[in-house]
């Protein structure tokens, strides 16, 4: 008798920002599918899709937050250094046992098949503190066990217990899944690695048809604690040195005031364009124009804009971290370096706008890549089947009255 339950359609609630493109990518997909989705959003947040319920659950004083920016990007771009993002971090957890009372309560009301919470702080804190029963899956974002996870100690706690209460695990990269494990993640558990948003769009996001003959460097990644902006600005006059008809191009910067603060000390106006948030489709476009996709981050897992960059052509360079080597082979498919020596960077910036042989290499790998392992369609099948697995487990568990074979996918 086989140990799994094929299960056609599923009863979903997703603990998610309901505001973040990010996780709308992924729920939409089930929503298509024709699965029953519920949503339970920290955020008050709307979808272009339906969803058969919504609650809208606080935490962290996310009911202080009012709105979001019209871009792909983090949830947290609004924050970044602001008195509100330091609040959310020192004291955010101490809102978590209160606020999870409520969460209960919609998981009892849904009775889902399977509770998928999208990234640990806070959404997987909160379905954690909640747990009823029914399976949880926690997916890791970006920089959770790297960055907010060791920021204190209640920071670390709720870490801590989050991993030991999930039932299974996605990360966008493999060090997630063995950083997990040090955090009371059970190495038998189910786990996933594929992309934080699901997967890459091949519809959308495409190279251009004939080459970049511009020397055009963009950095998508907006203004982030985590992210050396600043050392990017600072290389850019080096790299004006010795190719004067480099353009930059940054993504969810126009208007800001630091941004337009390095560019006046460094003199770069008439080199840097500051783009406004952009949605998917046209950011496509902006990444089309680039020959160079810069992701100056010190914490990072998989980011979705490099990916993006990368399936538009444009040739990776990145701060050299280990959930990066997972997918840049230096010299290959793309560059390493220290991002925070602007020396450094710069030189790394210069030997991709001078190689053309070099990036269309790389262009070709990362096509052959991106489509063999992020890929939203191909990706998304797979999350499918690990949803069944992860219910059909707990079915067996419930039946035997014992752990079912641990399985990975």
């Amino acid at each position: 008798m086989s140990n799994f339950w094929y299960i056609d359609l599923m009863r979903l609630l997703f603990v998610a920002d309901g505001r973040s493109p990010i996780a709308q990518n992924w729920i939409r997909y089930f929503v298509e599918r024709g699965d029953e989705v519920y949503l339970a959003s920290p955020f008050v947040c709307s979808t272009d899709f339906p969803i058969t319920g919504l609650e809208i659950t606080p935490v962290a004083f996310s009911g202080m937050i009012k709105t979001y920016p019209s871009s792909y990007n983090s949830p947290y771009h609004g924050l970044r250094l602001s008195p509100l993002r330091i609040i959310r971090n020192l004291l955010g957890p101490l809102t978590i046992s209160r606020a999870s009372q409520r969460l209960r309560e919609f998981i009892k009301r849904v009775n889902p098949d399977l509770v998928h919470a999208m990234r640990i702080s806070y959404e997987g804190m909160l379905a954690a503190d909640a747990y009823t029963g029914v399976p949880l899956l926690v997916s890791v974002w970006g920089n959770d066990f790297t960055l907010h996870a060791p920021a204190n100690w209640l920071m670390r706690h709720y870490t801590s217990w989050t991993m030991q209460v999930a039932d299974a695990l996605h990360a966008d990269c493999q060090r997630d899944i063995r950083l997990g494990k040090q955090w009371g993640f059970e190495a038998d558990r189910p786990k996933l690695v594929i992309p934080g948003n699901g997967g890459i769009r091949a519809e959308i996001f495409y190279p251009p048809e004939k080459g970049i003959q511009e020397p055009v460097v963009i950095n998508p990644r907006g203004l982030r604690t985590y992210v050396r902006n600043d050392i990017f600005f600072q290389a850019i006059p080096l790299v004006l040195a010795k190719r004067r008809d480099a353009k930059f191009i940054c993504a969810s910067m126009e208007g800001e005031p630091q941004a337009m603060q390095w560019i006046e000390r460094l003199n770069l106006s008439s080199a840097v364009e500051l783009m406004p948030p952009l949605p998917y489709a046209k950011m496509a476009e902006v990444f089309r124009r680039a020959q160079v996709v810069v992701s100056p981050s010190i914490h990072d897992g998989t980011p979705n804009s490099l990916l993006e960059g990368m399936a538009c052509g444009c040739f990776p360079v990145a701060g050299d971290l280990d959930s990066l080597r997972e997918w840049i082979r230096p010299g290959e498919n793309g560059l390493l370096t220290d991002v925070t020596d602007p020396q450094k960077l710069a030189e790394a910036i210069l030997h991709a706008l001078d190689n053309k042989d070099l990036r269309e290499q790389a262009a070709g790998l990362n096509q052959k890549m991106i489509f063999e392992r992020a890929e939203y369609t191909r990706c998304m099948a797979q999350v499918a089947g690990f949803y069944q697995t992860i219910i059909g487990r707990e079915k067996n568990n419930q039946i035997s009255g014992k752990l079912a074979t641990p399985l990975e996918y």
